[in-house]
């Protein structure tokens, strides 16, 4: 009888192992789910290759998958519109070039009458 259970609790343990495995190298793609990531399948599938590759790109799929969120996109832009960077770089040229003509006023030397 208790070679029974043994058995029975030795294959429980291993589907908890293997099922445990596979839905812990699911979270990345989970949480790339839920971010609505643009790369989700291809986070799904690497996940799959991490289990075979012995877990070392799990690390790198977390990262990919938490770099992303929706209101905010990859997290490198301002939320300003091109043109209003077009518009900013205007000022800041106009404000130099009118600097330097000051500078070069002052600079030169006042013609003797």
């Amino acid at each position: 009888m208790l070679d029974y259970v043994a058995l029975a609790l030795l294959i429980f343990a291993s589907l908890t192992v293997f099922y445990g495995i596979i839905v812990i190298h699911d979270i990345p793609y989970e949480i790339a789910k839920h971010r609505n990531h643009p790369h989700q399948d291809a986070i799904h599938y690497t996940g799959w290759i991490s289990i075979l590759t012995l877990h070392v790109l799990w690390p790198f799929l977390w990262i990919w998958a938490t770099l992303y969120r929706p209101d905010r996109g990859w997290g490198f832009s301002d939320n300003q519109t091109p043109q209003t960077h077009i518009k900013n770089l205007e000022a800041q040229v106009l404000e130099l070039s009118q600097r330097i003509d000051q500078l070069e006023a002052s600079q030169q030397p006042e013609s003797a009458a």
